[in-house]
Order: C-alpha cells, then sequence, then structure tokens
C-alpha cells in the first residue's frame, strides 16, 4: 500500500502545494533492432506507444531516454527529432527507455484548476442543497480523495486503492497546514505554500499513514 502525492488547492482553484510521495517504478529499457517493432506517435509534446506491447512496455507508456540519453519533448538530446531518429536504420541497434510520461509543472497547475471545475459541477448537480462536492474518485489503480474546508482550501491525496486511514490523514494535513503555514508569519494566504516545517511535519505524517492506516488522538 502507499500514498502518491499530496495537492492543496486554494477557493480559486490555484495549486498552492503539491508533493510526490511515492512514485511506481514503470521504466522498461530495451535494446531494438530495426525496424522497431512498436508504433510510436507524438501526443502532447512526447513521442509515445501508440500500438504494440512487449516486455513491460504498454500503450501509453512514453519515450524517456535513447541509449542512456533523456529526451526532451520530442527531440533527443542532441536535438534531433525522435521519431525521424529512429526511423533510420544507421542508428541501430538502439536502446530505448520507456516509462510513464512525469507530469510537469504546468500540467500539474493545470489538472488542478481542472479538478476545481469538476468539484464545482459535482456541487451545482446535487439534487440537495449544501453538497460537499467530490470526496472519492476511484481507479483500479488508485483513489482520489478530497477535503474541502470551509474556507474553500482543498486537500487532495493519490493513494492505493487499498490504502486505509485516509479520511483521518486529511484532517491531520489539515491541522498541519493550521499549524505550519496559517500561522507562519511569512506565509500570505492563497499563496504557494514554501515552509520547510510544513513539508517535514506532512512527509512524516504520510509515513505514519502508510504504516499504521489512521492517526488516533494527539497524534
Amino acid at each position: 500500500m502507499a500514498i502518491f502525492s499530496v495537492y492543496v488547492v486554494n477557493k480559486a482553484g490555484g495549486l498552492i502545494y503539491q508533493l510526490d510521495h511515492y512514485v511506481p517504478r514503470s521504466d522498461t529499457e530495451k535494446t531494438f533492432s530495426f525496424p522497431l517493432d512498436l508504433v510510436l506517435r507524438p501526443r502532447d509534446e512526447r513521442v509515445v506507444v501508440a500500438f504494440g506491447q512487449r516486455d513491460g512496455i504498454r500503450v501509453g507508456h512514453a519515450v524517456l531516454a535513447i541509449n542512456g540519453a533523456e529526451v526532451s519533448g520530442r527531440c533527443t538530446a542532441d536535438g534531433k527529432d525522435v521519431l525521424e531518429f529512429l526511423s533510420n536504420p544507421a542508428n541501430y541497434p538502439v536502446s530505448i527507455r520507456f516509462g510513464r510520461h512525469r507530469l510537469s509543472s504546468n500540467e500539474k497547475l493545470m489538472l488542478a484548476s481542472m479538478f476545481h471545475s469538476l468539484f464545482a459541477i459535482g456541487s451545482q448537480l446535487s439534487p440537495e442543497v449544501g453538497s460537499s462536492g467530490i470526496e472519492m474518485l476511484e481507479t483500479d489503480t488508485f483513489k482520489l480523495h478530497c477535503f474541502q474546508t470551509l474556507t474553500g482550501i482543498k486537500f487532495v491525496v493519490l493513494a492505493d486503492p487499498r490504502q486505509a486511514g485516509i479520511d483521518s490523514l486529511l484532517r491531520k494535513i489539515y491541522e498541519i497546514y493550521s499549524d505550519f503555514a496559517l500561522k507562519n508569519p511569512f506565509y500570505s494566504l492563497e499563496m504557494p505554500i514554501r515552509c520547510e516545517l510544513f513539508d517535514q511535519n506532512l512527509k512524516l505524517a504520510l509515513e505514519v499513514a502508510e504504516k499504521a492506516g489512521s492517526f488516533g488522538p494527539g497524534s
């Protein structure tokens, strides 16, 4: 079981804090001969597998490195187009590392804003007045848990579907936010949280939650 990441979103939908606590390793590196037996396509400024699966490489995985050098979007480390490079038989055999694309800071900001909008839509769709909005979204690989305070701050945790004690963890994070962000004289409301004590106590809380699954009184 694991807690993957934490997001804090202000009442305007802006991402003011994000922590990647645990990122599952899904990278796979293989040496290929020509022709490449995977179909690659450009998508959102990166090159991904569109068809063909083998040895842990899945559809949707992105090209992360070629011959040990990290790629930058659709280009190799020396500025060549990835698809053109891989279409040239002279460049084989070639070692390619595939894996899950790491979200950029801009992508995280955009996703936080999108979730803020979905949260509002969920509240408006409720047949009853005073809906809490989205509290949990579930997939086959993770659950998204959300707790919104009375002032509109949202604390979002992405965790393994089997992870217990997330409700108490969300309230613990709110407590840490109150103690180490709001009480910090140098912190401005609604602005990005940059506080070492907040970071330290949040990471400790995540470790406790992963091991124990909950927080008791005074924890």
